[in-house]
């Protein structure tokens, strides 16, 4: 598979590097446009500080532009946390996405979204302060209305962003677990 996989708001941090690693041992192509242009955040409110200046448009403007290059060749597009809500607007934007692999986060989904039976599958943390079981309740409905095939993942008292072994958030666990199932699902897309 060809993946194009978005980091989260702390930035294009060794996480993100390690997770496009073991993609692709198990045989995949990823790249990992880095948004921030080299920045990287030790608090999840500096990097949201930062987010919020460059503003929603230039991100997703910045995806676009790093995705562009590959998207003929039908993209898995994944991301953790920012960057799955940035991978999941891309994926409903692009007819020829193979898949969408959300670790950590979701985005709103324009009422007008629609797909063919797009392989989808998120992995959050249970509870997780971003991605509430209400808007995930709401996500799945939209998600399935718009077309998407959908598996949600849900890992207990495992922090937000439980895939990062530098945050506080870091379940070795859940993150084992997530890969295995992640990997079998690239696996049969």
């Amino acid at each position: 598979m060809n993946i194009m996989l978005f980091h989260s708001t702390y930035g294009l941090r060794p996480a993100v590097r390690a997770a496009a690693d073991r993609l692709r041992a198990a045989g995949h192509e990823v790249w990992t446009p880095d948004l921030f242009e080299g920045r990287t955040f030790e608090t999840v409110e500096e990097g949201m500080a930062f987010n919020d200046a460059i503003g929603k448009d230039e991100l997703l403007k910045r995806a676009v532009l790093a995705a562009a290059p590959y998207s003929e060749r039908g993209l898995v597009y994944a991301g953790f946390s920012l960057g799955a809500s940035i991978a999941q607007t891309l994926a409903l934007g692009d007819e020829k996405a193979r898949g969408l692999l959300l670790l950590h986060g979701t985005s709103d989904i324009a009422e007008s979204a629609s797909v063919d039976e797009l392989p989808v599958q998120l992995h959050v943390a249970e509870p997780d302060a971003f991605e509430t079981d209400d808007w995930l309740s709401a996500w799945y409905l939209q998600m399935q209305r718009a077309g998407a095939d959908v598996e949600i993942y849900r890992y207990a008292g495992a922090g937000h962003l439980y895939t990062d072994p530098d945050l506080p958030d870091h379940d070795a666990e859940a993150t084992e677990a997530t890969w295995k199932v992640a990997l079998g699902f690239l696996d049969n897309l």
